[in-house]
């Protein structure tokens, strides 16, 4: 097959990297063409994915047209930039050939959409599919055993995801539920980013359980009132992925929230960090502006949107978390 990948990031890398390993042709689009140059004349993707070496048959160009000749399209670009690759991509997108795949994790700010409305909203109707799950990229990259989930409205469409995917160290599993996969994948990284707070401060384990278990609650209970399905959260996309991404060291989310546990500022983050997204710290601003507006309860976000952009210090934040009026576990809607 030919596909190409829309982003030259870390994870992008990584999943062009599996698809050349199962035979197809593959080529990576980026806005920059002189570090798409770089990435080709030297085999490496020094700024995001740095140490691994990139197969010989991997293709970069920065040509939309040019990208858009391939059938499948991989958006691999942070959230909040996605729109204006989306618009470049519209005057060669092809409803009847193309189908995308969509791998980036986010909510955009300004129009609460998700990935899958914002192609909808851009491009017109479009085959779509959300591949999600429990994989950093640097472990990708080595091929270690991963799995994650391909989800569609179209059965077909999902199981055709899957067998580009698919091989004896990158297992892929199907949904019918693109909504709930891909807010599972952007609802944990805000968790991820309250995780780091909490290895920050060290205050240890007990609250990291606290947090993902009262995490994937908080999460379940937005992305059903959003039209997800709540046993969604319970599998690869959503507890699998909140899992990994908030206690491993290859996780962003949790770097920022360990910094502002620590007595940083994010600004100096983000300026330390440079291209480097972590796509939590924005999707807080998001999911906080849907919980309101469908009137959904949800302490962690706001405790998270309040410490990154409110200057409200952790220790007050995990302190609010527990005085909290006391509730039932079986309370769905708390």
């Amino acid at each position: 097959m030919k596909i190409s990948v829309l982003g030259d990031g870390a994870w992008g890398t990584a999943l062009a990297m599996v698809l050349v390993g199962n035979g197809h042709d593959v080529t990576i689009w980026g806005a920059f063409p002189d570090y798409l140059a770089q990435m080709d004349k030297e085999r490496e993707n020094s700024r995001f994915l740095k140490g691994i070496r990139l197969p010989d048959q991997l293709n970069f160009n920065s040509d939309m047209a040019a990208a858009a000749e391939a059938n499948w399209l991989l958006i691999a670009t942070p959230t909040q930039y996605l729109r204006s690759v989306l618009e470049v991509l519209k005057p060669s997108f092809d409803p009847k050939r193309h189908a995308i795949i969509n791998v980036a994790k986010g909510i955009e700010n300004n129009s609460l959409l998700t990935i899958s409305e914002m192609c909808r909203e851009i491009l017109g109707e479009c085959r779509y599919c959300a591949l999600s799950g429990p994989s950093h990229a640097e472990e990708v990259s080595r091929q270690v055993p991963t799995a994650v989930v391909a989800a569609s409205d179209d059965a077909a469409l999902a199981e055709s995801v899957r067998d580009l995917f698919i091989n004896d160290t990158f297992r892929v599993y199907t949904s019918d539920d693109p909504v709930g996969v891909e807010l599972g994948g952007a609802l944990k990284n805000i968790m991820a980013v309250a995780a780091g707070i909490i290895d920050g401060m060290k205050l240890g384990d007990n609250p990291k359980a606290a947090l993902l278990t009262r995490g994937i609650a908080e999460m379940s209970r937005l992305g059903a009132a959003l039209g997800g399905k709540p046993a969604t959260f319970a599998g690869l996309s959503g507890i699998g992925d909140l899992i990994v991404t908030c206690t491993s060291g290859h996780s962003r989310n949790r770097y920022v929230g360990e910094q502002i546990g620590l007595g940083r500022k994010l600004p100096e983050i983000q300026a330390e960090m440079g291209m480097v997204c972590a796509e939590g710290v924005k999707t807080a601003v998001s999911a906080r502006a849907l919980s309101r507006k469908c009137g959904i309860e949800a302490p962690l976000v706001e405790a998270v949107y309040a410490t990154l952009y409110e200057n409200k210090p952790p220790a007050e934040a995990v302190r609010e978390l527990m005085t909290r009026k006391a509730k039932s576990e079986d309370d769905f809607s708390a």
